[in-house]
């Protein structure tokens, strides 16, 4: 297994390289070794709740599934990082890309956001091999579960994201 570095900076942006609109995490709670806390105030401006339903206006389940990726991408960033150097503001400056997703297992909704809620997520690292780390995500509102799943994300090259590596259509 390569070297892992740990890395503690102030913004969720300097974590992730997704940027607005399609970041979903508004704040870190805490990061442990093997499981993060993050939260999302939903405003309603976002660019897809306006269809997601007019007149009755639902934070879409698949956004959902998404802030738990996003938030596990942020302990693999913090935790499990293989580059001492890291720079999110930079798209080609990092060797790796941080916890692709590889596959999500078992998601289930129990519940609604709507604008002028803030989901609370928590993922927790339920095993590792190598570059491919498993995680169960949880979502609640007012501390009701809304979203549960699991998920595999992986570090991969760079290159192989970006299109540059052969490799990136067995991806």
């Amino acid at each position: 297994m390569s070297q892992r570095f740990q890395h503690n900076l102030p913004n969720v942006e300097d974590y992730l390289h997704h940027r607005s609109p399609y970041l979903l995490v508004s704040e870190i709670g805490r990061i442990e070794a093997e499981a993060i806390q993050t939260s999302t105030l939903i405003t309603g401006d976002e660019f897809f709740m306006g269809g997601h339903f007019p007149g009755a206006s639902i934070f879409p389940g698949a956004m959902m599934q998404e802030m738990t990726t996003q938030t596990a991408g942020i302990l693999i960033a913090a935790r499990f990082n293989p580059m001492e150097k890291f720079n999110t503001h930079d798209p080609l400056f990092n060797e790796y890309a941080l916890g692709v997703l590889m596959r999500v297992r078992g998601a289930r909704f129990r519940g609604f956001a709507r604008p002028g809620d803030t989901l609370h997520t928590c993922v927790e690292l339920v095993d590792q091999l190598n570059d491919v780390f498993e995680f169960k995500g949880r979502i609640t509102l007012n501390d009701k579960l809304v979203m549960s799943n699991s998920f595999q994300l992986a570090n991969i090259p760079s290159a192989t994201l970006q299109g540059k590596d052969s490799v990136s259509a067995a991806v």
